[in-house]
Order: C-alpha cells, then sequence, then structure tokens
C-alpha cells in the first residue's frame, strides 16, 4: 500500500479496536444493572428476626407478593426523616378500611422495582416520595431514581417504547419550597413514568414544608379518592363493617430473657463473631466532649460537640453532616405515661409486631422492650401532631366534652392552629388540654387507648442532622459540629410552657452535668445512662451518643486555587469553619490558596460570634486577602446583615465571579437565603452591567454549574 493509499484509508486496525471497546464500553454502561444482576445475581434482602440475632430471605419481586396476599395496591415510600412512611401508612389504612381494598406499604429500597412492567392494570402504585438536600432522592429510594431517570430503563421482561403501559400509579411529593429545587424528585419521577407509558390516577400532589405539609398532604388525599375508586371499581359500599383494624399486635411479657430485651438500643443484636459496619441502621455510639461557644453572661447558648469516630468504619468528607440520635426528656416521657395510664407499667416488657405479613418492617423498633424505652427512644412523643392522628383518638375520649374537644381539633382548621399549630402542643399535651376544659385532669384519662393505636401513629425517632464544623484532612477521626440550644415561648401560649429543642437540649444536659443543680433547673431532666449505660464513661458520667454520617454534595472546589465566597450567619458558619481550616492546613502544606472569603453574621460581637478567637490565624495562615467579613445585627441602632456586607463588597464579590470562584450559602432558607441569592443577583446588575432578567439567569447558570451550592434549612 502506498503513500497515498495509507492516507485515503479511513480507519485502520487500532482505530477499529479502539471503536470496539468504546462501543462495548456503552453496552456495558447501559446495561449496567442487568449485567451485575446476570454476574452476580440480584442481591437477597434480608430481614432480622426480633430478638434471635437471625435473619430471613425477603421477597423482592413485590408483584409476586402482591399476588400472593391478594393486594390491590401497594404504597411506596422514599423517606428521610419519616414522614412519607407515616403518610404511606395512613393512606394504606384507609384505603382498606374505608373502600375495602386490600392494601400494603413498602420501604422503596426492599423491593426491585424492574417488575413495575408486570404490574396488571387492576392493580394500583402509590408512590411517596421526599425531596432531599439540592433535589436529591432520599437515601432509600436512591436505587429507584437510578432506574427510572435512565435514558432507556431496562425492566424485567418488557423491551418496549413503553414498557409501562400497564401500570396505573398515584404519585405525591414532599418538598419545601424554600429550596429551590422544590419536590424534584416526584416532579422528576412523574414526567419519566409517563414517559415510559405509565397512567397517572389523580393529580399529582405536592406537600410544603414550609407551609402546612400536614394540610397539602390532606387535601391532595381527598380529592384522590373519587379517581382511585373509579380505577379499582370500588366506593365506600365496598369497606369492611366491624371494629377498629389494627396494625400492630402488641403483648405484655410475663416470661422474658432479660438479656434479650431492648431498653432503648437502635439497632438489632449482631450475629456472634460478625463483622460490624456503622450506619444509618446501626449508629456508633461515640465518644464526646462539649464546650460552651457563647459568652457566659449571655441569654442563649450554643455548644462545640467533638465526636470520635476513631476505629470505626465511619469516614466523612469536609461539608457533609453528623447525625446525633436524640433521646426525649423525662418530663415528656412521664407526661405521655400518664396521660396513657402507664405510670405504673413502664417498666413492663412488651413484644409488638406488624399484623400484615407483607409489611415493609416486621417490627416498628427493636423489641421486645419496654414502654419507657418506646417513650425515651423510639417515638418522637414531642412532635407536632396532625388533625388526622387526633381523629384516631376521638372514640377513646373520657367524656363527651372531651370528644366534643377533639372533634373540634380535628375539623376545624382554625382552632387546630390556634391551640396546637401555634401553642407547639405534643399529642400528650393536647389529650391533657381536651380534657382539662371539663375539669377531667385526674391521671390516665386515656388509658382505654390500645397501645398499638401509639405506635402507629406517633412517628419513629429520628437523628438529628448537624454540618460537621471540622475538616476531614485536618482531623479525620474527630468530627465537630456547632449546636445551638433551642428554647422558645409559642406565640400563643396561654398555658405558658417553653419548647425544648429535644436533641440540642439532650447535649446540653450533657454539658452541664458538672454545673450546680440551681444552675441547669430550667433545662429538662434527660436520662444520661442510655440502654444498658451504653452512653456512660468510666467515670458514670454520660460521655458518649448515637451517631452516623450522611454524605453531601457540599464540598470545595478540587482545585485549592479557586477563590470562595461563603455566607453563614449564626451557625450556618459551621461548614465554613470546616472549610477554612482545610484550606488552612493545605497552606501549611506548601499548596497554592485561592481568596477565601468568610461573610458572617450574629448579634452581638461579645456575645455570640461564634469561634472568634480562631479566624485571624486561620485566615492569617491562608494568606493573601483571603479574610472574615462580619455583621453583628444589634451592635448599632441600624441592623446590619449578611446580605449588606455583600453589597458593600460588591466590586470584589464580581471580580473573584470573573476568576471563576464558588459560592456557598449555609443558614436559613426562608429569608437569608433568598435576601442572599437576590444580594448576588444585584451584584451582577450592578458591577456585571446586566439586565435583571439576565442576572437571574447568570446565578441561575452558577448553580447550574455547582459553583452556587446552599446547605440551608427552614
Amino acid at each position: 500500500m502506498d503513500a497515498t493509499q495509507e492516507t485515503d484509508t479511513l480507519f485502520d486496525t487500532t482505530d477499529l479496536i479502539l471503536l470496539g471497546a468504546i462501543g462495548l464500553g456503552t453496552a456495558a454502561w447501559l446495561s449496567r444493572h442487568q449485567l451485575k444482576d446476570f454476574l452476580f445475581g440480584k442481591p437477597d434482602v434480608l430481614i432480622p428476626v426480633a430478638g434471635s440475632g437471625t435473619t430471613i430471605k425477603r421477597e423482592t419481586n413485590f408483584v409476586k407478593v402482591m399476588e400472593e396476599q391478594g393486594r390491590r395496591v401497594i404504597v411506596f415510600y422514599g423517606s428521610q426523616t419519616g414522614t412519607a412512611e407515616g403518610y404511606a401508612a395512613r393512606i394504606a389504612k384507609e384505603c382498606s378500611q374505608k373502600y375495602g381494598v386490600n392494601c400494603m406499604t413498602a420501604d422503596i429500597e426492599l423491593y426491585d422495582l424492574t417488575y413495575l412492567d408486570q404490574v396488571p392494570k387492576d392493580k394500583l402504585v402509590i408512590f411517596l416520595l421526599a425531596t432531599y438536600g439540592e433535589g436529591d432522592p432520599t437515601d432509600n429510594a436512591i436505587e429507584f431514581w437510578d432506574l427510572v431517570t435512565e435514558e432507556e430503563p431496562t425492566f424485567s421482561e418488557s423491551v418496549e417504547d413503553k414498557p409501562l403501559s400497564n401500570l396505573n400509579y398515584v404519585i405525591f411529593g414532599l418538598g419545601n419550597s424554600t429550596y429551590e429545587h422544590y419536590n424534584a424528585v416526584s416532579r422528576k419521577v412523574n414526567k419519566c413514568l409517563t414517559k415510559l407509558g405509565a397512567h397517572r390516577v389523580g393529580e399529582a400532589g405536592e406537600g410544603d414544608d414550609d407551609g402546612s405539609l400536614e394540610e397539602d398532604y390532606m387535601s391532595w388525599k381527598e380529592t384522590l379518592w373519587p379517581f382511585i375508586c373509579d380505577t379499582l371499581g370500588v366506593d365506600e359500599s365496598s369497606a369492611r363493617s366491624g371494629p377498629r383494624e389494627p396494625i400492630y399486635s402488641v403483648q405484655e411479657l410475663i416470661e422474658y430473657e432479660k438479656d434479650q430485651v431492648y431498653f432503648g438500643e437502635l439497632a438489632e443484636r449482631p450475629k456472634k463473631n460478625s463483622k460490624i459496619s456503622f450506619d444509618a441502621k446501626r449508629p456508633f455510639i461515640a465518644p464526646l466532649t462539649t464546650r460552651e461557644l457563647f459568652s457566659v453572661d449571655g441569654e442563649r447558648n450554643c455548644l462545640h460537640v467533638e465526636i470520635d469516630i476513631s476505629g470505626t468504619n465511619l469516614t466523612y468528607n469536609t461539608g457533609d453532616h453528623i447525625a446525633i440520635w436524640p433521646t426525649n426528656n423525662e418530663l415528656e416521657v412521664n407526661r405521655l405515661a400518664s396521660v396513657l395510664g402507664l405510670t405504673d407499667r413502664l417498666d413492663t416488657v412488651v413484644m409488638i409486631n406488624a399484623i400484615d405479613p407483607t409489611a415493609s418492617k416486621k417490627y416498628p423498633f427493636p423489641v421486645p422492650t419496654t414502654y419507657r424505652s418506646i417513650f425515651r427512644y423510639y417515638l418522637e412523643i414531642s412532635a407536632p401532631v396532625s388533625r388526622q392522628i387526633l381523629n384516631s383518638f376521638v372514640e377513646f375520649a373520657p367524656t363527651e366534652q372531651a370528644k366534643s374537644n377533639l372533634i373540634q381539633l380535628a375539623t376545624d382548621k382554625d382552632a387546630y392552629r390556634l391551640h396546637v399549630t401555634d401553642a407547639c402542643r405534643n399529642l400528650a399535651q393536647v389529650l391533657e388540654f381536651v380534657v382539662a376544659a371539663d375539669n377531667y385532669t385526674n391521671p390516665g384519662q386515656f388509658s382505654n387507648v390500645p397501645f398499638d393505636v401509639i405506635v402507629e401513629t406517633v412517628s419513629r425517632m429520628q437523628p438529628r442532622y448537624y454540618s460537621i464544623s471540622s475538616s476531614a484532612k485536618e482531623s479525620p477521626n474527630v468530627i465537630s459540629a456547632t449546636v445551638v440550644v433551642l428554647s422558645y415561648q409559642p406565640t400563643s401560649n396561654a398555658h405558658q410552657h417553653t419548647v425544648h429543642g429535644v436533641n440540642s437540649n439532650f447535649l446540653y444536659r450533657i454539658q452541664m452535668q458538672h454545673q450546680e443543680p440551681s444552675l441547669s433547673s430550667l433545662i429538662p431532666v434527660y436520662d444520661l445512662s442510655g440502654p444498658r449505660q451504653l452512653y456512660l464513661g468510666s467515670d458514670g458520667i454520660c460521655q458518649k451518643v448515637p451517631v452516623h454520617i450522611r454524605h453531601s454534595q457540599f464540598k470545595l472546589p478540587r482545585n485549592s486555587t479557586v477563590p470562595i465566597i461563603m455566607v453563614g450567619p449564626g451557625t450556618g458558619v459551621a461548614p465554613f469553619r470546616g472549610f477554612v481550616r482545610e484550606r488552612a492546613f493545605e497552606s501549611q502544606k506548601g499548596k497554592s490558596i485561592g481568596t477565601t472569603l468568610l461573610f458572617y453574621g450574629s448579634r452581638h460581637e461579645t456575645q455570640d460570634y461564634l469561634y472568634a478567637q480562631e479566624w485571624p490565624e486561620l485566615f492569617k495562615t491562608i494568606g493573601g486577602d483571603s479574610r472574615i467579613i462580619t455583621a453583628f445585627s444589634r451592635d448599632q441602632p441600624q441592623k446590619i446583615y449578611v446580605q449588606h456586607r455583600l453589597q458593600e463588597q460588591g466590586q470584589i464579590i464580581w471580580e473573584l465571579l470573573q476568576k471563576g470562584a464558588y459560592i456557598y450559602v449555609c443558614g436559613d432558607a426562608k429569608n437569608m437565603a433568598r435576601d442572599v441569592n437576590q444580594s448576588f443577583i444585584n451584584c451582577a446588575i450592578e458591577f456585571g452591567g446586566m439586565s435583571d432578567t439576565k442576572a437571574h439567569d447568570y446565578v441561575k447558570g452558577l448553580r447550574t454549574m455547582g459553583r452556587y451550592q446552599e446547605d440551608i434549612w427552614s
């Protein structure tokens, strides 16, 4: 072959091999789930047998389970805090009792959703999906999300363009409108299912946690029933008659092995000689230390908490969250026990299990356990109570007046808002309130409430998440968090009670162990020893708490020379302490560090300036024009906030953005984050010469590129 012929050849052997490899790689990627199943088989889902330390295999083909159990409806939930799970249980029960339709609930990660293409037309699938973080699915919904959002999802059998043409589904999203990606998960899933040929029944519902999530859910649900009835061919005449059908079986045990009883442990006992891995389902009971961050003469408290994860499988990245599992205070434990007539039986051992054999969770929490442990560790007894839950207690009211009061709270939105929402009453306080109006104040007013109603209606205890305020590079084994102690008087407070943050006051009580009793008299009393005294150190003092790590997308740029602009008033400064410490650490190692600006705000420089002693040395170490810019809102007649400082530094900010700077915002979502976002828009208008529309698009573009990140809460 001469030179001319070589030039005219389109592909030589090397080209063909390379193209073939790319093609095979692409095919492997597109069919990665099927390839994994082919090579390794579908993973078994194992469920624990209470008290035995053993597990049994669970069927993951939900369509097969529905057929075997005669279920016409399945409710899948993707839940991060337990709210979607609670809604799933409620809609399933109403479906069964109100319309006589056999229904089951399911944790979406426990079943193989590739079988969606096998759901018959006469069955219905309901999705209750929460959006977490920056438009992300909850941890238990990630695999489902990956499946349906693929360019060409592959299901169990169908290879058609519309593989879900037989699927009838209902969808409700749980989100918060203060976040940019409001209900992004349910909206995306809805579009994907429709694209795949599925038929949505009724309107796609959305609940807003910044408004009234509960009311949004209830309103949507009421509009939904006619569509469900039409799809399934049922009506209220199909309902079963008879007494209330419990979801759980509760049995008080007379004989039991004490070492098999759970006294608040959060995970099932591991198998003998098994390797223990700590995560959200098996938290690590970690050593901790605490110190006060606010001035001693201030009215508020804030703790710096350090948690040691040495010797475990737990690891974190700077910007992640630490989850701390709380304990309920003894006042609320005893209050609920008194209302339910359980004061003298708090240490009675009970066995609780789901009656439905198809229930996703056979046991609501580790069992057997005691009433005291359930109230102290397993249920959110201090949480707000919904109108629908109050309705569950009407039939157990001790007097006609109490019954009338409960009905009013359960049906009258204004009465509910005034006496429950605005007054911040939990379940026990509401039950006390409805009988107090009848001068019926003896203990045990609601002792006729079956305990399965409590287990069914009160949410499971959830961990509290805190932005990690340490650097993983500087301090890989000791995690720090910044926790403000929450205590406040409700706006509607006729009965003069104080609302105490469950976990922050638990941690503060740990901090106050060495203080004089008179100094801690206003703090709720907690049992600090933990289940089986697991929280105590060798000196008999509480030194440990259960924790796990939740990974986040809130990350520093990989290139340390990229400038960063951080905005974190109050405890929103927590992750930025980690960011700044990491950049200072890398600077000490000889790395070049880009401009690092931190905008911080609090009320008073002398009272609540968090980590004031650390910043000067840290920014000196980073060097250059890196610095902290402060806004103390109450140290002068006119209030000054971080957004005012952003406007003052607009020219510098714009120059940094032109150099590729990343923006990070942490703190209050409802007001601060919105105002800060507007400040950056104003900056683009004033210093970038943009129109309002182009400035909005510019800031939105920064978000799309990952250069505007938020770690915010409402």
